[in-house]
C-alpha cells in the first residue's frame, strides 16, 4: 500500500500537475493539503477520471485537506477534536483497506509570540490527545501532512536562518516529539537517519535552485502501521516542474 502526502499548495492552480503525478506515481492513496478552495469546489471529476475517489474538506481560499484513494474512502472525520470554534480546515481522517490515515496542515505559527503562534502550540496538544486516542485501537495509523515543524538540525539547510521561526521554534520542535513520545514513528527519519533531505524550498532567493530547503512534510506511524512500513521516500521531481508547488511529495510504502 503506497501512501502519498503532498501539500499541492492550491490544487486548482497545480492541478496538471497533480493528476499528471499520480499517473506516474500510482500511490494508492494521496493526502494533500492546502487545497484552497471550499469543498463544493475542489475539481472532483478530474480525479475520478484518474480513477481516485476523493473526500475534501476545504474552506474559501485558505488552508483545506484531502484524500484521494484508489480504493473506498470509509469512517471519515472532518476537523481535529478538542474546539467546536475552531473554523480552520487542517484535518481530515478516514479509514482505506483497513488502515487510518489522516491528511494535517499543522498551523505555520509565525511570527513568534503572537495569537498565530499560542494557535499552533494549542492545536498541537490537540493533535496529541487526539493521537493518543487512535493509539488505542492498536489498528495501523498513519498521520500524514505538512506539519509546518523542522525537527532537528539535519532537517533544515542552514539552522540559523531559521532560529526566531515558528518552525523551528523549541516549543514546536518540543511539541512534535512529546506526540512521537506517545508511541509514533517518524517514518523517514526512522527509516534515513543520517540523509540530509528536503520537502520544501522557497520560491524566494533561488532555494530551489540552490537546494536550501526545510523538511516539514512528515508521516507518523503507529505500531502497527510501523511493523508493515517498508519505505519511505522524497520525490523531488514534482518541485522542478513548471507551476509546481513549493512542497514536494513524500511517499510511504506499508506491506498487505
Amino acid at each position: 500500500m503506497r501512501i502519498a502526502t503532498w501539500n499541492v499548495n492550491s490544487v486548482r492552480a497545480r492541478l496538471p500537475n497533480v493528476i499528471g503525478w499520480l499517473g506516474r506515481a500510482k500511490p494508492d492513496v494521496l493526502l494533500m493539503q492546502e487545497i484552497k478552495c471550499e469543498t463544493k469546489d475542489f475539481p472532483s471529476m478530474e480525479f475520478q477520471a484518474a480513477g481516485y475517489q476523493v473526500h475534501a474538506f476545504g474552506q474559501k481560499s485558505y488552508n483545506g485537506v484531502a484524500i484521494a484513494s484508489l480504493h473506498k474512502i470509509e469512517e471519515v472525520r472532518e476537523g481535529l477534536p478538542g474546539d467546536d470554534a475552531d473554523a480552520q480546515a487542517r484535518y481530515l481522517e478516514a479509514v482505506v483497506q483497513g488502515v487510518r490515515v489522516a491528511s494535517i496542515y499543522l498551523p505555520n505559527g509565525n511570527p513568534l509570540g503572537t495569537e498565530k503562534f499560542a494557535y499552533k502550540l494549542a492545536w498541537m496538544e490537540r493533535l496529541k490527545r487526539h493521537a493518543a486516542e487512535l493509539l488505542r485501537d492498536e489498528k495501523p495509523v498513519v498521520l500524514g501532512g505538512d506539519y509546518n515543524v523542522i525537527p532537528e538540525e539535519i532537517d533544515v539547510h542552514n539552522p540559523q536562518d531559521w532560529l526566531g521561526d515558528a518552525l523551528y521554534a523549541p516549543e514546536s520542535r518540543a511539541a512534535f516529539r512529546e506526540i512521537l513520545h506517545l508511541g509514533y514513528t517518524e517514518l523517514f527519519r526512522a527509516l534515513h537517519p543520517g540523509q540530509q533531505a528536503y520537502t520544501y524550498w522557497d520560491y524566494q532567493g533561488g532555494a530551489w535552485q540552490q537546494d536550501k530547503g526545510i523538511r516539514i512534510d512528515h508521516f507518523l506511524l503507529s505500531p502497527e502501521a510501523v511493523d508493515r512500513a517498508t519505505s519511505c521516500i522524497i520525490d523531488r521531481a514534482p518541485r522542478g516542474e513548471d507551476k509546481a508547488s513549493d512542497h514536494t511529495p513524500v511517499i510511504a510504502e506499508l506491506r498487505a
